[in-house]
């Protein structure tokens, strides 16, 4: 089980972002902060709600030295008709086809085959700072991972409720 602390494991996979098909590696992003996200399925009910939110803050999240990489275990000619149907996305969505990635994470749900909603932000020396995984049937708030983001920047103790600008302890 992947803990606060470890470093997070690497990956190679192909992703689509902007009519463009590559590889895609954690390695590539030394020196930056990464919110890696995993969701279940493309077309589904819950996730174009998480994932067209997250992209209206991408800008913001680059502003801060940070990637948004989204992974399902759909077809990356999957990922690339859905971002299409969401009206384009500024992020890439990676395919683990093959879930080794999901399982490397420890969040694949091996009897349905999917990924469960989880994220993990990734520092930019590749070490896992923060992790939360919820059920599937509840999305993540993009705020949150915003503020969560921010507060581990600072590299001080951040109180409850915490946001940017506000006093650190």
């Amino acid at each position: 089980m992947l803990q606060i602390g470890d470093k997070a494991p690497d990956f190679l996979l192909k992703g689509y972002l902007k009519n463009r098909i590559k590889d895609y590696s954690l390695k590539e992003f030394k020196g930056k902060w990464v919110v890696l996200f995993f969701y279940p399925a493309d077309f589904t009910f819950v996730c174009p709600t998480e994932i067209t939110s997250l992209n209206t803050r991408v800008e913001d999240f680059r502003k801060i030295n940070t990637v948004l990489l989204g992974i399902s275990v759909d077809g990356v000619n999957a990922h690339q008709k859905w971002a299409e149907e969401l009206g384009g996305l500024d992020f890439a969505l990676l395919s683990d086809f093959h879930k080794r990635t999901s399982r490397d994470y420890n969040i694949l749900v091996e009897d349905e085959g999917v990924a469960m909603r989880g994220v993990f932000v990734i520092d930019p020396e590749a070490n896992i700072r923060y992790i939360a995984v919820s059920d599937s049937n509840i999305g993540r708030s993009t705020d949150e991972l915003w503020r969560v983001v921010n507060a581990l920047q600072t590299g001080k103790m951040c109180p409850a409720n915490w946001k940017p600008g506000d006093a650190t302890l």
